[in-house]
């Protein structure tokens, strides 16, 4: 009988966008390739801004995987918006306020029970990310048999006393780097079953870089980002920085922006961003390939998935130095350049325009690192020699 295992993100599917949804989707669709009977157990919402239930409750099947989606429920409260506030400051809200805390975005119950009802039919219930009601609340009521994938950012969040069981109780405990491991030792206890399993990444068959150009009529080198564009994520500073360096060096660049969120650039450079919104993953693939270079300014980052499609794509990355995880990536693959502010930023857009010979060293060396590394096949056999290793609950 084939071992059985869920998969607890708070969104799922294809066009739902984050890393850590992508991991848990293609993980998901790994396990049951390599013979395991899997479900997923998830909410009705697509948009992480509302959690409204845009979707049917209810059973489907969704790339070959039971898909079971349950309501999300919403019960605002003073206490939790202000215990949100205060982590938005840095401060640490009491002990009650964390508690409400808890449901500030949504609640689901239907998920709390079932979970309490089936969860002791799987060998294994994979929870992620960490800082969502569908792990923080559910993931201790199946301890014994859960696997958690955090995707822990350096963030005030992570610092919640509410949030520590999520690392110390489970059975297992999954990390995508090194850093974001060490990252989880410096916060608190960790199970003592954890692994650094990394995460797998796709490698396209093929990509159609001046299809694209043509497509979308881009007639000129530019920087990529793709992605949530929120401050959280270094967007409103990379216009900043884009905007400086292209009127300062009188570049012939433009930036393209692929994702969700608002774009908003200054008037100076209105017509040098290019926002093409949510792409096919074919387009999306020969986006990355047709870029000069990809620009990831986030710091809050445990993987960064869009790297390596980058590099896989054979493009370099211009990243931002004070992300551990981005900077441990680019100094172990030798395909990036590392910015801190506006001088190194524009340094790095500079060598990437005017030396063709070693930006395509620095893409060479990311897209093998990729390869080596983050192939579904190795990040697979980490994940089940994990399970292996904790063996099958009675």
């Amino acid at each position: 009988m084939a071992k059985r295992i869920a998969f607890v993100p708070p969104r799922f599917g294809r066009a739902v966008l984050g890393g850590s949804e992508a991991v848990t989707r293609e993980a998901a669709i790994g396990f049951a390739g390599r013979g395991w009977s899997v479900e997923v157990l998830t909410t009705c919402a697509v948009d992480h801004y509302t959690w409204a239930n845009d979707l049917p409750e209810g059973a489907s099947e969704e790339d070959g995987l039971v898909v079971r989606r349950f309501p999300t429920v919403h019960t605002p409260s003073r206490a939790a918006q202000k215990a949100d506030r205060l982590v938005s400051a840095g401060e640490m809200p009491s002990l009650d306020l964390q508690v409400s805390w808890l449901s500030f975005r949504f609640q689901v119950p239907g998920l709390f029970h079932h979970l309490l009802r089936y969860g002791s039919q799987f060998d294994a219930i994979v929870f992620s990310p960490y800082m969502f009601w569908t792990t923080a609340v559910c993931l201790p009521i199946v301890a014994d048999r859960a696997v958690a994938m955090p995707c822990l950012h350096d963030e005030w969040y992570a610092r919640l006393d509410v949030l520590r069981p999520v690392m110390s109780s489970p059975g297992v405990a999954w990390f995508l780097s090194e850093p974001e491991h060490q990252l989880a030792h410096r916060l608190g206890p960790v199970t003592p079953n954890h692994m650094v399993t990394g995460a797998g990444v796709h490698v396209p068959a093929t990509y159609d870089p001046q299809r694209f150009r043509e497509r979308y009529a881009l007639h000129r080198p530019f920087l990529l980002y793709a992605g949530r564009r929120e401050p959280g994520k270094g967007w409103d500073w990379l216009i900043d920085l884009f905007a400086d360096t292209v009127q300062k060096l009188s570049l012939d660049l433009d930036l393209v922006t692929i994702g969700v969120g608002p774009v908003s650039p200054p008037p100076e450079v209105s017509e040098r961003v290019v926002d093409l919104g949510f792409l096919s993953a074919e387009e999306r693939d020969s986006a990355f390939a047709a870029a000069t270079a990809y620009v990831q300014p986030s710091r809050l980052e445990s993987f960064s998935r869009t790297i390596m499609e980058s590099w896989l794509a054979g493009t370099p990355v211009l990243a931002v130095a004070d992300s551990e995880v981005v900077a441990w990536h680019c100094e172990r693959s030798g395909g990036g350049l590392l910015f801190s502010g506006q001088e190194d930023f524009a340094q790095g857009v500079r060598s990437l325009c005017d030396d063709p010979a070693g930006t395509a060293a620095l893409a060479q060396s990311g897209r093998q690192y990729v390869l080596d590394e983050y192939s579904w096949y190795a990040v697979l056999d980490r994940m089940e020699a994990s399970l292996g290793a904790r063996g099958t609950p009675a």
